[in-house]
């Protein structure tokens, strides 16, 4: 334990602490995962990607499998506007700053949390790795936690106009971002929120037209409904890589393909909104955090279209649920993040056998630490009193 009390230990502590530090290993994080996937030309989601706005502008379904890449897109029209910049880029040149505005933006939402300056940063350390998992993919879901998290801190900060846009921007691209309005409640201006997002919904659902024409754009919002529930539809499958959710540990440990999402999203629900019946808990900033971390695990774990790079989303829930517990953290606590750390992040990764990481896949057992957790955290929303959660937002 000596080595703790070290002053050069302090001064390394002390420094991976900082803002900058965390920048630099992000930016890292992200030219090394670019460079490797294009060595390897392993970026297939990258051109998916890409020809949204290619087939946009040529006027071709935006949801049909194309020789150019395997799969199928399944993002929305809008998306074709945010990744036109980089679409018209080389795909080298492409891939490496898409990564970089990921990263970007997932550490801007970080940055914006009303919490510590170093609280802010050791959610980030937390979320280092499964943010490398999801830049190995080029997921957009990296971009989608920040602007999650966006739309929490900018509506607690009473500028509902922004908040609402990144609400807007999240959902038209990939819907997960509709649970930015879980916060709807904690708004001082709910009229100026809505007539903020009924005005971004309305500009982001008709901009993607600039690229092509009103009537295509129309008939792609009714493809990538019908694309979503087809998704949805072989996503129930055993040895599917999605699927990584409640309703997949019950199916794949079951063995019942058939087994529905509706009642585990009933109940999902019902125990979500819960927290929401103590109304005078909404004034304390641990609550609304409790309630951020709560949306973000939750849109992760009752979704049939998870896989393992999604869960940057709910892993940001988990770093945010661990950072704002009262010290000192209890035993349980610690265990869970510990077991979440191990199985939900690390599981992927050479330190477990190839056996045990096709173990931990088939029965879909990344999601198992963050429900847990989730449910400790509606438990916790449910009988603690929030005024005694001493939070710093300096």
């Amino acid at each position: 334990m000596a080595i703790l009390q070290h002053p050069k230990f302090h001064k390394a502590f002390n420094f991976l602490l900082k803002k900058e530090c965390i920048i630099g290993i992000y930016l890292i994080l992200a030219i090394a995962a670019s460079f490797k996937q294009y060595h390897n030309h392993s970026y297939n989601n990258y051109l998916i990607f890409k020809y949204v706005y290619w087939h946009t502008v040529d006027l071709q379904n935006l949801f049909n499998n194309y020789p150019e890449y395997g799969d199928s897109n399944h993002y929305g029209p809008a998306f074709s506007i945010f990744i036109a910049p980089f679409a018209l880029l080389p795909d080298g040149l492409g891939m490496f700053l898409w990564n970089i505005s990921n990263v970007s933006i997932l550490l801007w939402g970080i940055c914006s949390l009303p919490i510590a300056r170093k609280k802010q940063t050791i959610v980030a350390w937390i979320c280092a790795h499964e943010t490398l998992t999801a830049l190995f993919s080029f997921q957009f879901n990296i971009a989608l936690t920040g602007l999650i998290i966006l739309s929490f801190s900018y509506l607690i900060k009473r500028k509902e106009i922004q908040s609402a846009f990144f609400i807007a921007i999240g959902t038209l691209i990939k819907l997960y971002g509709i649970v930015g309005l879980a916060f709807f409640f904690f708004s001082k201006n709910k009229v100026k929120f809505i007539a903020a997002g009924l005005v971004a919904f309305s500009i982001l659902f008709v901009l993607p037209m600039a690229l092509s024409s009103p009537a295509f754009i129309l008939q792609s919002y009714a493809d990538w409904f019908n694309s979503l529930v087809h998704k949805n539809a072989t996503n129930a499958s055993l040895t599917s890589f999605q699927d990584i959710s409640i309703m997949g540990m019950a199916r794949r440990i079951s063995g019942n393909v058939e087994l529905s999402n509706t009642p585990f999203l009933l109940g999902g629900l019902v125990l979500f909104g819960l927290p929401y019946l103590r109304i005078n808990q909404y004034k304390h900033l641990a609550f609304q955090l409790m309630l951020l971390a709560s949306t973000l695990i939750f849109t992760v774990i009752f979704s049939s279209g998870s896989e393992s790079p999604t869960y940057i989303i709910a892993f940001a829930g988990v770093a945010i649920w661990f950072i704002i517990q009262q010290k000192p953290k209890s035993k349980w606590i610690i265990s869970l993040f510990v077991f979440a750390f191990i199985l939900t992040s690390l599981s992927p990764t050479d330190i477990f056998p190839r056996s045990v990481k096709e173990f931990i896949r088939l029965y879909s057992l990344k999601a198992l630490p963050c429900v847990i957790i989730w449910l400790t955290i509606v438990y916790q929303m449910l009988k603690e009193d929030f005024e005694s959660y001493l939070i710093a937002d300096k």
